[in-house]
């Protein structure tokens, strides 16, 4: 392949760029060198990175490696990939922080759940490897087996919690099988309701799966008895699940940031509508998340609006450096029309390589970039990447993705509202659902030519999604074609405004106490409901607390927001003590009671000065009902007792 060193150079400018045509066999010394010396090593090539690995020993690990071949230089357009080469290794050098990881432990209990007996076949093929149960739906028809190798019960699932390594099962008609069975299977009486524990499960049954999005549930296997290969597939699969293997703890939880819940109203429920596996679950005001059962998908993360949720593999504000040094360099190198190509590795990878080796590979303006999931990301990532000047990104999907995507349509969705507001025509963003290779092709090279910003920006940040988003918009912002400062969102957007009927307020301020933000506020010296936009993220928290229903939201960005002053809703006079001139409330809200109350209630005879304490600070109100030896029981009208269980008891034997 062609390698235009010198456009490398221009887009790395602080590194030491070195081009070579035999790097792991005659040149080999020239790795060797250096490899030894101090500083952080970028190797352009990954089908030898084991041989290179070996070679540094201990440095390996200051060594990262990329892909620049299939990726960008074995292409129709390799001779002008120079740019694009420059932008891989540029994002390529950005480090990548540790994440932390959760231990799962199994010790080889398995149930083989079926209906016939390629459920014990496959139990056989397992019996020297794991501690084996077979569970039949029926036994009827089945064979017995000469010799009790592993135990074959019959019984229908209910239900299926808990994880890799912590199953449990409740079971229905259950049944064990008698000793003395001859010529079919003599079961002792069933029971409904019985629980069983396993590490592993392997599903044969063809029912539906016990799991949502169960090829996300570790330890969960599943095969179609119809399919030899994959029920030996997942026999082979389930004979290596024991001991204790890690997986990425995927995503942080900060509780105190969470905006799910106060005093028993539901606000913001974007992470538990989004998750596919059901790892997310309400605990009092927040959610907590089952590391044990997270698969990673990170839609969670992507859709929390207060960062009480974030990704670590990696986090935010990594993969935003990653974007920026990739587009900047590629800037730098000469490139322009830049389209992100947003993939993972397992789907994404093998479908650019094969385009690579059979096919035109990609056109040198665009610039894959891996990621864990695709629904990992969010609206900071799209965002900002159009600030650092890339003219269009897709997302690269299987054609029958393994779980739902929502959460990543309506990023896209808010996404493209944003762009289209700022006037960036064109189709900016858009998904390639496929798994052929030349269908991705044809996509990519029917894009087209999309303008970018005209100065990119070049900010760094860091910190969570939310502060990310923030910077981002602000700049976006201020490099597009149209200077508009208030876009219309879709519902479900992290930001917003709310909209009040005032004249139903009556500045209770039972939204400011729900508001877990900050975004409503009110003053200790009058009655008065602020808004600060800039820090709602629409959970609904006031909406759903409002007791005169008043409060709805309104999703939208105003870019004005980040540097305006609290807004102010509504304000009243304050209701003054009649007898300290204290401020209490507000003066609108006692007035309305004391209208109601007065002649109306026995406690407040009309003309009565009782009905003045009213208009008393809680101090003043307690001296005077003192002073004017009030009691409270006076005059209470009579009522009928209460029927107790002795007037009842009587009334049925017909005493009363």
């Amino acid at each position: 392949m062609s390698l235009d060193v010198a456009a490398i150079r221009r887009g790395c400018p602080n590194s030491e760029v070195k081009g070579f045509r035999h790097l792991c066999g005659a040149e080999l010394d020239h790795f060797r060198k250096t490899a030894a010396a101090d500083g952080v090593l970028t190797v352009a090539c990954t089908q030898q990175a084991a041989q290179f690995s070996d070679e540094a020993g201990e440095r390996a690990d200051a060594i990262s490696f990329v892909n620049i071949r299939e990726t960008a230089g074995w292409s129709r357009d390799g001779a002008r990939a120079g740019a694009k080469m420059a932008a891989l290794l540029a994002s390529a050098a950005i480090p990548a922080p540790d994440y932390p990881l959760v231990t799962l432990s199994s010790e080889g209990v398995i149930l083989i759940y079926g209906r016939d007996e390629a459920a014990i076949e496959a139990g056989r093929l397992l019996a020297d490897h794991l501690d084996v149960t077979v569970m039949l739906k029926q036994l009827d028809d089945t064979v017995l087996p000469t010799a009790t190798v592993f135990p074959v019960v019959k019984g229908t699932i209910r239900s299926a919690t808990g994880h890799f390594g912590a199953f449990e099962l409740v079971i229905d008609d259950y049944a064990r099988p008698r000793p003395s069975s001859r010529d079919r299977f003599v079961l002792d009486p069933p029971r409904s309701g019985v629980t069983s524990r396993c590490d592993v499960i392997l599903d044969l049954s063809g029912d539906l799966p016990l799991f949502p999005a169960h090829d996300l549930r570790d330890g969960y296997l599943r095969a179609d008895t119809k399919d030899p290969a994959a029920v030996l597939r997942a026999v082979l699969t389930a004979r290596d699940l024991v001991g204790s293997f890690d997986k990425p703890k995927y995503v942080d939880v900060a509780p105190a940031l969470c905006a799910h819940s106060r005093s028993k109203r539901t606000g913001c429920h974007r992470c538990l509508d989004l998750c596919p596996t059901g790892a997310i679950t309400p605990v009092g005001d927040h959610v907590a998340i089952d590391p044990n059962i997270c698969a990673g998908c990170g839609q969670c993360a992507a859709a929390c609006p207060t960062s009480a949720v974030s990704y670590t593999l990696p986090p935010a504000d990594a993969q935003l450096q990653k974007i920026r040094a990739m587009l900047l360099a590629y800037r730098e190198a000469g490139g322009a029309n830049a389209v992100l190509l947003f993939h993972d590795s397992p789907h994404g990878t093998p479908l650019i390589d094969a385009l690579a080796r059979h096919g035109d590979g990609l056109p040198a303006n665009v610039l894959p970039f891996a990621v864990n999931e695709l629904t990992q990301l969010g609206l900071e990532a799209i965002v900002g990447a159009f600030a650092y000047g890339v003219s269009a990104v897709r997302f690269l999907l299987r054609t029958k993705p393994r779980h739902d995507v929502t959460g990543l349509s309506q990023t896209i969705a808010m996404a493209e509202a944003i762009l289209g507001g700022l006037g960036f025509a064109g189709r900016r963003l858009a998904t390639i659902e496929t798994d052929d290779p030349d269908a991705l092709g044809e996509h990519l090279t029917d894009i087209g030519t999309l303008t970018a910003v005209a100065t990119p920006a070049t900010f760094r940040t860091v910190g969570k999604r939310r502060d990310l988003l923030r910077f981002a918009l602000s700049e976006l912002h201020r490099l597009a074609p149209q200077a508009v400062d208030v876009i219309a969102l879709p519902q479900g957007a992290p930001v917003g405004a709310i909209t009040v009927d005032t004249d139903g307020c009556t500045l209770c301020l039972s939204c400011v106490s729900a508001c877990p933000t900050g975004a409503l506020r009110d003053d200790p010296e009058r009655p008065v409901l602020k808004f600060i936009e800039d820090a709602c993220v629409q959970c609904g928290l006031c909406e759903s607390t409002c007791p005169e229903k008043v409060i709805s939201l309104k999703p939208q960005i105003d870019f004005r927001a980040a540097r305006a002053p609290a807004t102010i809703i509504k304000e009243e006079e304050p209701a003054l003590c009649v007898r300290c001139g204290t401020p209490f409330g507000v003066k609108s809200t006692i007035d309305r009671i004391a209208a109601k109350l007065e002649g109306r209630h026995w406690m407040y005879p009309a003309g009565d000065r009782r009905i003045e304490a009213l208009r008393m600070c809680a101090d003043c109100r307690v001296i005077v009902m003192s002073e004017q030896q009030f009691d409270p029981f006076k005059g209470v009208p009579e009522r009928t007792p209460p029927r107790t269980t002795d007037d009842y008891l009587r009334q049925r034997e017909g005493k009363d």
